[in-house]
């Protein structure tokens, strides 16, 4: 399973991409060069240099790194990979490109199919949430990606998952920017139970930090999404005690599949 230095180089590479993602956000005059991928989602210099930053942190381990701007490896290849990094540079292009804040950098260390640690930083809020399925899950708030806290500052900011937080009925989560039809038949069949729905709504991987954290009850996905899309969450939810299954409610998902694209989810 996965140690502390691991995670802690992984909270290292999240801090160091999201400081170059910001240098671009914040550049009055950086031209985000915007491009269109095969599957029509965007690409931006920030992506691709968020990448590089990840790769080259993460290459003084043993494991290789499966990221979203490097998914070309064949599955001839990586089917042997039994413990490997998981990397999403930049989710939420389409929320960085609107300038809402709502990305982040993801970081996963899957073993054997099974995600079990995970870095999600959040640059524009300087929040960050990690776990692992030896230390738990934690959120630290004021996690400044202009200098590299030593891993004692990010304990001592830390707040262990879930954080206690009460609420009345059931508090749904949704997509900005992919609500679905499944997904509102999901929330209408919640209330048909006489249950009163909360829905709130988020961007990129901060939809699964909001159950972990306790602030929401479930995160139906109805939607596509790649395996890098969830892995880092995925890890987090697992060690503040949720899971993400698929919609039978009892499978949890699986990683490194010949398909890279995940089944639809729920996340509880």
């Amino acid at each position: 399973m996965c140690n502390s230095n691991y995670l802690y180089l992984a909270i290292r590479a999240a801090l160091d991409a999201g400081k170059a993602i910001m240098d671009i956000y914040n550049d009055p005059n950086a031209d985000f060069g915007v491009e269109q991928k095969a599957d029509n989602s965007p690409l931006t210099k920030a992506d691709k240099a968020a990448h590089c930053m990840i790769t080259h942190l993460l290459s003084v381990t043993p494991f290789p790194v499966l990221s979203e701007e490097g998914a070309d490896i064949p599955y001839n290849e990586r089917k042997g990979w039994h413990t490997f990094w998981l990397v999403d540079p930049l989710d939420g292009t389409k929320e960085f490109i609107k300038r809402n804040g709502e990305f982040t950098v993801n970081i996963a260390l899957i073993e054997n199919g099974v995600p079990t640690a995970g870095v999600i930083y959040v640059p524009v809020r300087k929040e960050l949430y990690f776990g692992s399925f030896n230390e738990g899950a934690f959120k630290a708030a004021g996690i400044d990606y202009d200098h590299q806290p030593a891993s004692t500052e990010i304990r001592s900011k830390a707040k262990r998952m879930p954080v206690s937080s009460f609420h009345q009925g059931v508090v749904v989560v949704a997509s900005r920017s992919h609500m679905t039809e499944d997904t509102r038949m999901y929330i209408d069949n919640l209330r048909k139970q006489g249950v009163p729905v909360t829905l709130i709504s988020s961007g990129s991987s901060l939809k699964i930090c909001l159950v972990a954290e306790g602030s929401a009850d479930v995160y139906p996905r109805f939607a596509p999404t790649m395996e890098w899309d969830t892995a880092a969450g995925h890890a987090i939810a697992k060690a503040a005690g949720c899971e993400v299954y698929h919609i039978d409610e009892k499978t949890p998902l699986r990683y490194n599949k010949e398909d890279l694209h995940n089944p639809w989810f729920i996340v509880k």
